[in-house]
């Protein structure tokens, strides 16, 4: 295969896969484990569940359907890191009924992931070439806007296996995991 290409259909089957992996990866964990902080304030895994369910619908199918039917539209404004704190997804694990959050947040973001796939597969011939202008990053085409949405999927993927390694690490004290190898970044 060669890596030079752009193969939106690679893209969207992995996609497509994300889910299922996701939800393998969280739904059995813990609300110790959905709601851990790490000392640097970093996001909690119930944080991330929320904030890749937002992005779905505010971000990445919004705007790639924008790129490519009307690329000269504005984009609505987003701001994922506001959204996280104003919708508050760190609750307290206490309450029986706030501990379901992070499950309703997957669940979100699996019921959209589905209509943004099914969205995807009903494009027929994609301008992925098409570009909208945007004020702080210029030219955003809709291919890079697909490779970014597989990408940001994976991201936050990485940042879940490193929430619970650090937890793991908590959990292992006073005893190092050093053993374990080193966390490389």
């Amino acid at each position: 295969m060669d890596t030079d290409t752009f193969n939106p259909d690679a893209l969207i089957k992995q996609m497509e896969r994300f889910p299922r992996v996701l939800a393998a990866f969280v739904e059995p964990l813990t609300s110790d484990a959905l709601f851990f902080v790490p000392p640097t304030g970093a996001w909690s895994i119930a944080q991330i569940l929320g904030h890749l369910a937002d992005e779905e619908v505010e971000d990445f199918r919004m705007r790639t359907r924008l790129t490519l039917e009307m690329p000269d539209a504005g984009w609505p404004p987003i701001d994922p890191e506001g959204s996280v704190r104003e919708r508050n997804y760190q609750q307290p694990s206490l309450s029986p009924e706030l501990a379901n959050k992070p499950h309703e947040s997957l669940a979100r973001f699996v019921t959209e992931r589905s209509t943004s796939i099914a969205w995807l597969h009903s494009l027929q011939n994609p301008d992925w070439s098409a570009a909208h202008v945007h004020p702080k990053f210029g030219p955003l085409h809709a291919g890079m806007l697909l490779g970014s949405w597989c990408a940001h999927d994976l991201l936050h993927l990485r940042q879940i296996t490193k929430r619970l390694y650090e937890m793991t690490n908590n959990l292992s004290a006073p005893y190092s995991t050093r053993y374990a190898g080193d966390w490389v970044a």
